[in-house]
């Protein structure tokens, strides 16, 4: 029986017919897009990001899909074509669910198939619910096929985007189709059905320049990374396997240093989909103590009358990576669009909290260093952008 066994395995495993996987690299432009009503909401809306993420993690009962985390007023967004029709799509690290119909209906295509499933996703300060159905998806000269994706029936707190394109990891999909336990991301498809050798997705940000908010001033490269977008070698560190932020794109945080003075360490995420860089409250207060500010009761952003001086540093491992003054300060050319007062000073850099995930390593990190999240190997890297 046993010998019988080895030889149907055996038979098995010659029969079955392995993906062949092209080596392509797509490369696509990101545009970036800015409906700020408020300063102040933006940095809320970080923070109740925080608190979802936390929400879905510590034994409470969550909203379906309230663990994602994304920002519908200061996006990157990319031209995602669903059964042949463009939509404009936030990219997003911070859930995994792609959607659309948040501007107008998208229903499925010729190719599409409804699955009779329901979905449903809260972001923590915006929300999608609607139907589920599979379609082809095209993105940067790459196709899927039956891809997952949610139409809006109902959607809050997204305007001048038809939707998302989640590339966080896959655990962040649960519970939010009622017919699967999750549901693949693009990325997942991409990979298994071939057109990628390896699951790795590569991001540039650039900072805006001067008062503008629409620049197309991103890139994403998927099945590998642009070498062209930064300088120096991509240093890699392991995704976290436990704690509040395993499910997403988590990373361990040696410590965060302004000037030379240690501000203490945490745990937290990285996100294209959140503006602001937050860390933990006791390394916020450290940093306004330091640096000589106070958080503005007007804007929420942290303030000083006289600019500081000395860089800002995140380690991961035995790496640190430092922002400028210039590169944490908001531009003044910025201050009438945000309603800033001018004569003051205002960093990007905020509180994060005293709990669970008390970091997002977000765009104004992203936009002066290239990241590359690599699925295939549970890591993520950095390299200096430019």
């Amino acid at each position: 029986m046993y010998f019988v066994t080895l030889l149907a395995v055996a038979a098995s495993a010659v029969s079955a017919t392995p993906v062949k996987r092209q080596s392509k690299v797509a490369v696509l432009p990101l545009t970036h897009v800015s409906t700020v009503t408020s300063i102040k909401n933006i940095v809320a809306k970080g923070q109740a990001r925080i608190n979802a993420i936390n929400s879905h993690h510590v034994g409470a009962t969550p909203d379906v899909g309230s663990g994602s985390v994304t920002n519908e007023d200061v996006s990157y967004v990319a031209a995602v074509s669903i059964g042949g029709t463009t939509y404009q799509l936030i990219v997003d690290t911070g859930s995994s669910n792609t959607w659309c119909g948040a501007q107008s209906s998208c229903e499925p295509s010729s190719t599409g198939e409804s699955t009779g499933d329901s979905v449903s996703v809260s972001y923590g300060s915006g929300s999608f619910s609607g139907t589920e159905y599979t379609d082809t998806v095209s993105f940067g000269g790459l196709t899927v096929t039956d891809q997952s994706i949610g139409a809006a029936s109902t959607s809050s707190g997204f305007t001048g985007v038809d939707g998302i394109i989640g590339f966080g990891p896959v655990d962040l999909t649960e519970d939010t189709v009622s017919g699967a336990n999750t549901v693949p991301t693009f990325m997942d498809n991409l990979y298994s059905q071939g057109s990628i050798s390896t699951e790795v997705l590569g991001v540039s940000f650039r900072p805006e320049s001067g008062s503008d908010t629409d620049d197309t001033n991103g890139e994403l490269t998927l099945g590998g990374t642009d070498s062209s977008k930064y300088s120096g070698s991509i240093t890699y560190f392991p995704t976290l396997t436990s704690g509040d932020a395993a499910a997403y794109w988590g990373i361990s945080i040696a410590g965060f240093t302004y000037g030379s003075k240690s501000l203490g360490s945490g745990s937290g995420i990285v996100d294209t989909g959140t503006t602001l860089i937050y860390i933990p409250t006791s390394a916020y207060n450290k940093f306004l103590s330091d640096a000589g500010g106070a958080t503005d009761s007007s804007s929420g952003l942290a303030e000083f009358s006289t600019a500081p001086t000395s860089n800002f540093g995140i380690k991961f491992g035995s790496t640190t990576y430092t922002l400028t003054p210039s590169q944490y300060l908001v531009p003044t050319a910025q201050y009438s669009y945000y309603g800033l007062t001018s004569g003051k000073y205002y960093a990007w850099i905020n509180d994060g909290g005293s709990f669970g995930v008390d970091t997002i390593i977000g765009q104004k990190f992203l936009e002066n260093y290239y990241a590359v999240f690599d699925t295939t190997n549970s890591r993520i890297g950095f390299a200096t952008g430019v």
